[in-house]
């Protein structure tokens, strides 16, 4: 795990998603520790050995001797902390700085939109937290109640936290969430103004896949989020209001259905 932690480190520096001693990693070992990045260093150049064990207060349960010796982790480890206090189904939590997804938040462009078919099977919506001040108890706060619905989150003007089953769920998080943000932020360049969102037909086709791979992973999920206002969009756009009894009926019997779905084994630590 310590290998995997430095190999993401690595990624993270080479495809600038991280500057500086900017970011850190962490990975649930079991109940009561989980194995972080220390404070101060780059994630590109790290070692093994100055990774830290920690308890679920954050505090260093790792041997007081070696390289990581005088190593404190991040203060950042209290968005981790929360992350896993609210969700046991996490595993691993990366907290980066992509640039593109900062840049969105500096412009006021929102990825909580249903615009990309990828993202919207795979993330949902992206949400935006509100500004906390970085390393310091208001980061736990502003992703308190969004982390327990979604996996990836931007921070307004500070950066992005992903989550997963594994580390490696958690990377992968991260990147879609920065080409989301390439992406959204050269169309709105192209077009000089806000991209059309998907069709209201595409959009429950894409919830309905979603809400089946949830079911079926003993989690759920709401199939419609408030962050899309999917029928005032449309309402305008087409010049009438929107069938919203089809869209409940969807809703309804996808909960069913992952309601009826026997519950999955959680990830191993």
């Amino acid at each position: 795990m310590r290998s995997r932690i430095v190999e993401i480190g690595k990624l993270l520096h080479q495809k600038g998603l991280v500057a500086a001693g900017d970011g850190n990693i962490s990975v649930r070992l079991d109940r009561e520790r989980l194995l972080v990045t220390p404070s101060g260093f780059s994630k590109g150049f790290l070692d093994a050995e100055q990774l830290l064990v920690v308890n679920l207060a954050g505090e260093k349960v790792s041997p007081s001797f070696g390289k990581a010796r005088d190593l404190d982790p991040s203060s950042e480890i209290r968005i981790h902390l929360e992350c896993y206090r609210q969700r046991a189904d996490v595993h691993a939590v990366i907290h980066a700085h992509p640039p593109m997804a900062i840049a969105c938040t500096l412009a006021g462009v929102s990825l909580a939109k249903c615009v990309l078919p990828e993202v919207l099977y795979d993330l949902g919506t992206i949400p935006t937290a509100p500004y906390a001040t970085p390393s310091s108890p208001e980061g736990p706060i502003a992703v308190r109640e969004l982390i327990k619905q979604y996996d990836a989150i931007v921070l307004d003007r500070h950066g992005t936290v992903t989550v997963g089953a594994t580390l490696w769920d958690a990377y992968m998080r991260l990147e879609r969430v920065e080409h989301s943000a390439q992406v959204t932020l050269a169309a709105q360049q192209a077009l000089r103004g806000p991209v059309e969102p998907l069709s209201i037909e595409a959009i429950q086709k894409l919830a309905a896949m979603r809400q089946k791979i949830f079911g079926e992973r003993g989690r759920d999920i709401c199939v419609e989020c408030n962050a899309c206002p999917v029928s005032e969009r449309h309402s305008s756009r087409q010049g009438g209001a929107v069938d919203l009894s089809r869209l409940e009926a969807l809703i309804a019997d996808q909960v069913r259905r992952a309601l009826s779905t026997s519950p999955r084994d959680a990830p191993q630590s």
